[in-house]
């Protein structure tokens, strides 16, 4: 799953991913991976962007929460975006439309893989 996060505070993008190997797992990193990018803004916004130059580390501290820094710059277009307040937990409601949508994009790579399938 991939995620871009505008930080207003301090005007900068993220851009990272996670694989999961479930529904049910993908969502609950979701939550864990919204939490994470909440508490940790200073700190990330200070290795990602005020020491650029030692990306290496912004890489390492992701990594250790279980998320990957994507470095693509073009985002799909179908996306769902929430806007969430800084250090406050995510409120279930704000989950359900990223809920429906990555239940959609699954069962449409179902479909495409059962088509494929049976094309051959």
């Amino acid at each position: 799953m991939r995620i871009q996060v505008h930080y207003p505070r301090h005007a900068w993008t993220l851009g990272i991913y996670y694989l999961a190997s479930s529904f049910d797992r993908a969502m609950k990193k979701l939550e864990e991976a919204l939490d994470f990018l909440q508490r940790q803004e200073e700190k990330l916004w200070f290795w990602g962007v005020d020491r650029a130059e030692d990306m290496g580390f912004s890489a390492e501290f992701l990594k250790e929460a279980g998320l990957r820094l994507d470095r693509r710059t073009e985002f799909p277009r179908k996306a769902t975006n929430v806007s969430l307040t800084p250090e406050r937990q995510v409120p279930a409601f704000v989950l359900g439309p990223m809920r429906r949508g990555l239940a959609e994009s699954v069962e449409m790579s179902r479909e495409m893989s059962r088509s494929a399938a049976a094309g051959d």
